[in-house]
């Protein structure tokens, strides 16, 4: 089965070169190419939650370098990076906020039954499953980590 989001950024593509829009034409051709990458590798056709991993790791990096240009104070690549950031987050799920991952956290923790830090590797699958594309990994092990060990 062709994933939905593949022929959305296929779609989106054909549109951004019609209206030689040059930033989105880019950043949707690298986000593909980076899916094309993910998939040879694994041998396997990616499906919408594997794409939205592609996806969000690609803004991860486009986040890392507008903090890194930002400190190195170069404001032309900085708005570059935003512009690119901004078209891949269209494809991203609404990110959850801090307060909806704390809630999701209590419920795995709940269900898992852990009390201490060393339960934590009971939390982690379950929670990265289940916030996959909302939430950034690191913000999730930060709230786990402040959860079981309170």
């Amino acid at each position: 089965m062709e994933a939905d989001l593949k022929q959305k950024l296929t779609d989106d593509l054909k549109q951004a070169m019609r209206a030689g829009d040059k930033v989105r034409r880019s950043v949707i051709r690298l986000a593909m190419a980076a899916i094309k990458n993910v998939e040879i590798a694994r041998q396997a056709t990616l499906d919408d939650t594997d794409i939205l991993g592609v996806i969000a790791k690609e803004a991860r990096q486009r986040q890392e370098s507008i903090d890194a240009f930002r400190q190195g104070n170069r404001p032309d690549l900085v708005a570059q990076e935003e512009a690119e950031l901004a078209v891949l987050k269209e494809y991203l799920p609404r990110q959850m906020t801090r307060e909806e991952i704390i809630a999701a956290a209590r419920q795995v923790i709940e269900e898992v039954g852990a009390q201490e830090l060393d339960d934590k590797r009971k939390v982690m699958p379950q929670l990265i499953d289940q916030l996959k594309g909302k939430a950034d990994g690191r913000e999730i092990n930060a709230i786990v980590t402040e959860l079981l060990s309170s």
